[in-house]
């Protein structure tokens, strides 16, 4: 704290530096635990006042005051505290010390407002005479706002607090700086169970320095005045007074006395105009464990009535105060009508929060339970779940005492809920099979939407056809039927399984789902409809119409208080990042949500995913894994179908990389078998490629040939980018493969037509890092065909028909590779660019005129040597960055011993910290250095 920058201050300062000023009273004026001690100890360190005296003073403390006069010689500081205190003997001692104040002199004079005997008047009455040439200032302290509140949990916790609990904590402290330093040393004891959340906050319990102030300014009042303490004790926040003394229970004339008293005495406050109660809201609960029973149960009673005739009612407190008097059926009440206006509000947590506390309570009426349960499955459906309220859902349908429709709603939302928030897809499905039946008969509109829920195809287990056959009974029973959410809702799945597999007229349904927001319930199934909509839209590469739906589906969720909606669409946008090429900040966004949905993991699936992608192309190997495989928080056959497909499809890739072709060969089959087994081949974009060229490097052409025909047989006409795209590319992979088997020159050209078909079609959509990869290869392919010029004449292939047009030159191959280069780096893709820049230098001659021998970089980094640590630093073995870079793991040991000894570094992980000295090779280095490694393989994946 810099003192003297304050305007009550810095007279203080000047005054003690200069002998000849003018003396200075300063009063500091606040309350309990608001630093007034802590103030007057700094100002006994005031810069550049050493030279004067201090006399410090604390009134009420028994002895006295010291005998001073105030004819002290000058300059002198006098610092005086707890003047509230101060009994008549200091008051007198006091007043003639601070009128006798000399020049050169000052004091400061410190107190509580709210206990001083005559308020306004620190020193008492008569209003004291202060001589002219003294100045007189008041400072005010104040309580800390919530970001100080959040320095001082920062410094005390070591950062680990939620911005949430670092609001409840300036909350439940109102700032004062004294109670938050007590209750953050609360909190640091409890280390490491404490996690930072708002809730381990509230149950922190009432730190014993307030505890005992608050009891002590109870206990003081007259046993007749309690009751209004008790009476906000019990209310817990400010109230109005004739609430406050309704409450009590004492009559408007003794009630008013009692709060006049109570404030007089600092046992109650107006902390807001007109409303009175704790100065410190963490007060309450400590004189309201103070209270008896019986005489609590009776103001916790009187509380609710009071409560119920304001407007509007606050349902949520009424309960609260209704279960606490004890008050069973009106606190059952109560609580629906709490829950239902939560609900019908958006603020569908709040509503769970409140059911599932409710029935979770042993020995609740069965009827009471028929009526709660279908809240909560309502709003756990649209809102963001917990695992207990999954554990009361399943729980309550096994009592065979509920009546029928009411168990199979119920089934139907923890089927839904199992099924999405959940991601236990198998076992949501079978849930929804039994609502299904058991709805068919007493609610079949409820039926059907069981039925819908039952065709999607992000679901892992149905096959297409079923999924198709479900969608066509929903549909039969709402076009029957009046109900226009059934009918939005069974809309919204009958336009997600047509977009899905890009069937005819799947935009048509998309359209018809825009402006069905009139109804609340409508509005939710539509901006339903309109997420997965904009999901499917990005799996499939429109991503212009996904930017849209995106953008629309968001806001009509929010709209209509639907977070998990909400958040589904978000996961949605880290894939659209991906595929067009926002990679700046992608790393972090993910981690962000992953982090934001941390009690809810199946939600953050498409963050895990994209984030795994990143590590692979950037080099960062070790993290790849663990992220494509979700950390554990999710099994692979609990996933969407595209995103097991895709998560799969990378993870072939980085045990293609890592030159373990048969495992790979593996992981494609059984891949490949799961996305067959639901038939939707849209959904195989990201898996094709890889799946066959991992078939095909393992020896087995005729499987990557199967691939290949039912992928094409499976997207037929349908208008689907981004699987056109993916079947050009494994075409390419799959010649290219067969042609390096053969030496055969043309078919090498002919993979390379194919390779540059699926670059323009993914520059189109755009997916600039498919783009990229592709271009790549038929690159590489006219490089190797212009070194292998005696290769025989290509064989013709049923799958793979002669692509016409002309082929790259080697000239244009090089410079196509040198734009591939350019792509990478600027994506952030290191370890495509670091490859890339390899091939190109098998390709660059040694410039004429360079003198023998390598060129000298003394101390700093080649840029060979630069990549390789670089790569090396991203997690990559010596061997797999040899296979990146075409040089053997001998020469790769020595550029990263060299890179170790330049930079100073003492470990791999040490030499991360140094490399940020050094500037990385964005250009292509000159000439070859070291011993070629052998290709691995065709498409991009360990060349």
């Amino acid at each position: 704290m810099n003192l003297t920058r304050g305007s009550a201050l810095r007279p203080l300062a000047r005054a003690l530096a200069d002998e000849r000023a003018e003396p200075v009273l300063l009063f500091v004026e606040g309350a309990a635990g608001e630093g007034k001690s802590h103030l007057l100890r700094a100002l006994a360190g005031l810069p550049g006042t050493a030279h004067a005296v201090r006399v410090r003073w604390g009134c009420g403390a028994g002895a006295g005051p010291p005998g001073e006069d105030g004819t002290r010689q000058a300059p002198t500081l006098w610092l005086v505290d707890d003047v509230h205190r101060a009994d008549e003997a200091e008051l007198r001692w006091l007043r003639r010390v601070l009128g006798g104040l000399e020049r050169g002199s000052a004091a400061a004079v410190a107190y509580r407002p709210e206990e001083l005997p005559v308020p306004g008047l620190p020193l008492g009455g008569p209003p004291m005479t202060y001589p002219s040439r003294l100045t007189v200032l008041r400072h005010r302290l104040a309580p800390w706002d919530e970001e100080r509140v959040h320095r001082a949990a920062e410094e005390a916790l070591d950062g680990g607090c939620t911005p949430e609990a670092v609001r409840r904590l300036y909350e439940l402290t109102a700032g004062v700086p004294q109670v938050v330093v007590d209750l953050l040393a609360v909190l640091r004891e409890r280390h490491p169970a404490f996690t930072g959340t708002a809730a381990e906050v509230e149950a922190a319990g009432v730190p014993t320095r307030l505890a005992e102030l608050v009891l002590s300014r109870t206990h003081a009042l007259s046993p007749e005045h309690r009751p209004v303490v008790w009476a906000a004790a019990v209310l817990g926040a400010p109230a109005p007074r004739d609430e406050l003394i309704a409450v009590s229970g004492l009559g408007a004339a003794a009630g008013t006395g009692a709060l006049l008293r109570a404030l007089e005495t600092a046992a109650l406050a107006e902390p807001a105009e007109g409303r009175y109660g704790f100065a410190v809201p963490l007060a309450a609960p400590a004189v309201r464990a103070s209270v008896p029973g019986p005489v609590r149960q009776d103001l916790h009673g009187r509380a609710a009535a009071a409560l119920r005739r304001g407007q509007p009612v606050p349902w949520g407190d009424v309960a609260a105060h209704h279960r606490a008097a004890g008050e069973t059926r009106r606190w059952l009440g109560a609580v629906e009508k709490a829950a239902a206006a939560a609900a019908g509000a958006g603020r569908h947590q709040e509503a769970i929060t409140l059911l599932e506390r409710t029935l979770a309570t042993p020995g609740l009426p069965p009827q009471s339970r028929a009526r709660l349960a279908p809240l909560l499955a309502r709003s756990a459906v649209t809102g963001l779940r917990s695992d207990q309220t999954v554990e009361v859902l399943a729980q309550i349908v096994r009592d065979a005492s509920l009546p029928p429709a009411i168990r199979g709603e119920l089934r139907l939302d923890l089927g839904l809920m199992l099924a999405n928030q959940m991601g236990r897809g198998p076992e949501g499905r079978q849930v929804l099979e039994t609502a299904a039946a058991e709805l068919c008969e007493v609610r079949p509109q409820l039926a059907a939407r069981a039925m819908a829920a039952l065709s999607s195809t992000f679901v892992p287990g149905n096959h297409i056809d079923a999924d198709r056959e479900w969608i066509a009974r929903a549909v039969t029973i709402t076009d029957a039927g009046d109900d226009e959410v059934m009918r939005t809702a069974v809309l919204a799945n009958r336009a997600d399984l047509a977009l899905s597999c890009a069937d005819p007229g799947a935009w048509d349904l998309v359209k018809e789902l825009s402006g069905r927001d009139t109804d609340p319930a409508c509005a939710r199934q539509a901006a339903r409809g309109l997420c997965n909509a904009a999901n499917s839209a990005v799996w499939l590469g429109f991503h212009d119409r996904a930017e849209d739906l995106l953008a629309e589906g968001l806001e009509l969720a929010a709209r209509s208080g639907a977070p998990y909606l909400e958040h589904t669409a978000l996961g949605a946008r880290l894939l659209q990042e991906w595929w067009t090429g926002r990679w700046q900040g992608l790393a972090e966004r993910c981690e962000d949500f992953v982090a934001a949905t941390a009690d809810m993991p199946f939600l953050a699936s498409d963050a895990y995913v994209v984030r795994g992608m990143l590590a692979l192309a950037q080099g960062d190997w070790g993290e790849a894994g663990p992220w494509l495989s979700q950390r554990g928080t999710t099994r692979a056959e609990n996933l969407p179908v595209p995103l097991a497909a895709t998560a799969a499809g990378a993870a072939i890739r980085l045990a293609l990389a890592r030159q373990e072709v048969e495992a790979a060969a593996e992981q494609a089959r059984a891949a490949w078998t799961a996305l067959a087994a639901k038939g939707v081949w849209t959904w195989g974009s990201e898996l094709l490629p890889w799946a066959v060229e991992a078939v095909a490097r393992a020896g087995d052409t005729a499987a990557a040939h199967t691939m290949a025909r039912a992928f094409s047989q499976g997207i037929d006409r349908r208008d689907a980018p981004a699987a056109r795209a993916a079947l050009s590319w494994s075409r390419a992979v799959l010649t290219e493969t067969e042609a390096l088997a053969g030496h055969e020159r043309d078919r090498l050209l002919r993979a390379a037509e194919l390779y540059r078909e699926a670059a323009a079609a993914y520059a189109v959509m755009p997916h600039p890092y498919s783009r990229a990869l592709t271009a790549e290869g038929a690159a590489r392919c006219v490089l190797v065909a212009a070194a292998d010029a005696d290769s025989g004449p290509a064989e013709e292939d049923e799958d793979i028909p002669a692509p016409p047009g002309p082929v790259l030159s080697t000239l244009s191959a090089v410079a196509e590779l040198e734009t591939c280069a350019r792509s990478f780096t600027e994506l952030g893709a290191v370890w495509d660019a670091a490859r890339v820049r390899a091939l190109l230098r098998t390709q660059r001659p040694v410039k004429k005129g360079r003198p023998p021998g390598r060129p000298s970089h003394a101390d700093e980094l080649s840029p060979r040597e630069a990549e390789v640590a670089q790569l090396a630093v991203s997690g990559l073995t010596n061997r797999e960055i040899a296979a990146t870079l075409h040089l053997s793991p001998r020469t790769v040991e020595q550029h990263i011993a060299r890179a170790m000894r330049k930079t100073g570094a003492l470990s791999r992980r040490d030499l991360a910290h140094r490399l940020a000295t050094a500037r990385p090779p964005h250009t292509c280095a000159p000439g070859p250095e070291g011993t070629a490694a052998t290709s691995t393989g065709p498409g991009g994946a360990g060349t």
